[in-house]
């Protein structure tokens, strides 16, 4: 799945509001075991002129430092989150409901922390009783700027980058893209102190109104999906074209016309690297045959576009590393007036000073049934039956299944061959999307991803589309369901499909 979250390790609310009092500012107290933040600044309570203000500091666990397994760069090292560029990570903060005033029109800076701050036990946010780290003037135990003092009252951020939100009616959760500050962390260029939020500067110093007072959930929350957490989305889903591989056609862009198709390499039923390939690139090239044999004849004339086909070996496409043990290759081919029904795809070790394919050493030879591309005069809608097929009852927080979804068309006519097959063929779903949400009040925990947004979209395979669902990202002791969002290429829109599939979370119990 396209979808990492990353719980904050520490957070805390800062403060020079005033004490009841109305004399005395709070700037020493510490908010850090409270499973509230709070925002807010106040115009004119103690005095004509005077302003209070409110700022949350959260810090997450960015680097193998912070955390040396759960980490973002520690899962981008083991592969589960793909390099810069190709992943977007969110700041994700849920709206806590209270009894006070709520300000409107207003807006949230997300900035970076500059120096290291220590979160704190306090937890009184009325009074302001509980002093510590940090606070308003202080990062850490002292109030003074040569020994654990702010340099600025308040906190010390970077200038740039900032991220802003605009809040409507104030109830709105925070939802902001912070990908270029944690790309930042990862490569070094900043240190990782945290994020910093607060009103922009002619709110939290307006002499004209409050904005009293916007709250959050924070990390010691009782509420499992209300904690502050870092999201990161990508979009992981593969797409293997032996399902639905086409000739060239002048009906399609240049994009449809390419074909992707994949190789597994398994050892003892694991992912393993070839040997001799590792992580490098791999040869492929396309052949002629039938089903009761090998590839047969020259191989075939691939459409060379200057970045897939190779030109030091003829007929070759140069195939790539993807993941351990996954290599795939991308390619068009234009089909004869008469066109092939049957191509086999041969595996080899590319090797520049080979001069034909086949002298290389082969890996493997797969099957393809091309198609060619159609013009045609009428729109339909399908309707499907869908079903999980490996959808167990119950599953721990620490398994990541990957599910196989079965499709067929609703009206669907089986013949005396198919109804006597044990594995009836599934129909591929060319964009599909899931969603899962807690069935005991409908919380909706994980989104469809069918705008901009892919990090839902399924693979599909010869064995129909697939997904992952890390159970980690779910709150256990508690049961959830699947929902499936199909696109349909001829409304040009999403549709939700009508099944639900169920399951239950569970911690797994030590021993």
């Amino acid at each position: 799945m396209g979808i990492k979250r990353f719980t904050a390790t520490s957070d805390n609310t800062i403060t020079n509001a005033f004490e009841a009092n109305l004399t005395t500012r709070g700037t020493g107290s510490n908010m850090g075991a409270s499973d509230i933040l709070e925002v807010f600044s106040i115009y004119a309570q103690a005095s004509t002129g005077s302003q209070e203000a409110s700022r949350a500091l959260l810090r997450f666990p960015v680097m193998t430092t912070d955390d040396a397994t759960n980490s973002i760069q520690a899962q981008r090292t083991a592969g589960n989150i793909p390099a810069a560029g190709k992943v977007n990570f969110y700041l994700k903060l849920t709206n806590a409901r209270h009894s006070q005033t709520v300000p409107k029109e207003f807006t949230l800076v997300v900035s970076a922390v500059s120096r290291s701050w220590s979160e704190g036990t306090g937890l009184d946010m009325e009074n302001y009783s509980d002093s510590g780290v940090s606070n308003w003037i202080s990062a850490s135990l002292s109030a003074s700027t040569d020994d654990g003092g702010w340099t600025t009252e308040g906190g010390d951020y970077h200038a740039l980058p900032l991220v802003n939100q605009t809040f409507d009616t104030g109830t709105e959760n925070l939802e902001v893209d912070v990908t270029t500050l944690v790309e930042q962390w990862i490569a070094g260029s900043k240190t990782n102190y945290g994020f910093g939020i607060q009103l922009t500067s002619s709110e939290e110093d307006s002499t004209s109104r409050s904005y009293y007072t916007k709250k959050f959930f924070s990390r010691t929350s009782e509420y499992f999906f209300r904690r502050p957490m870092i999201e990161a989305r990508f979009n992981d889903a593969r797409y293997d074209n032996r399902v639905d591989f086409v000739y060239s056609s002048s009906l399609a862009p240049a994009n449809d016309n390419l074909n992707t198709i994949w190789l597994y390499n398994r050892a003892r039923s694991k992912l393993t690297n070839i040997p001799d390939v590792g992580t490098g690139n791999i040869g492929v090239s396309i052949y002629s045959g039938s089903e009761l044999n090998t590839a047969s004849g020259s191989a075939l004339a691939l459409v060379a576009d200057g970045t897939h086909v190779r030109s030091a070996i003829p007929l070759t496409v140069t195939g790539g590393y993807v993941s351990t043990g996954v290599y795939s290759a991308s390619f068009a081919i234009t089909g004869a007036s008469d066109p092939l029904s049957l191509l086999k795809d041969v595996w080899f070790k590319l090797d520049n000073s080979r001069t034909s394919a086949h002298l290389a050493t082969q890996y493997r030879t797969g099957t393809i049934n091309p198609s060619t591309i159609d013009a045609v005069s009428n729109q339909y809608t399908d309707r499907y039956i869908n079903k999980i097929t490996n959808l167990k009852p119950a599953y721990f927080q620490d398994e990541v299944p990957m599910l196989r979804l079965y499709s067929r068309p609703k009206d669907w006519q089986p013949t005396i061959y198919t109804v006597a097959k044990s594995n009836p063929q599934t129909t591929i779903i060319r964009s599909s999307s899931y969603s899962v949400y807690r069935m005991a009040d409908d919380l909706r925990v994980i989104n469809f991803g069918t705008g901009s947004d892919l990090a839902t979209m399924m693979s599909y395979d010869a064995s129909g589309n697939y997904f992952k669902l890390d159970m980690n990202m779910l709150e256990s002791d508690y049961a959830y369901a699947i929902e499936v969002c199909h696109y349909n290429e001829y409304t040009a829109d999403w549709e939700i499909q009508p099944e639900v599939f169920k399951f239950r979370v569970e911690k797994r119990q030590s021993r």
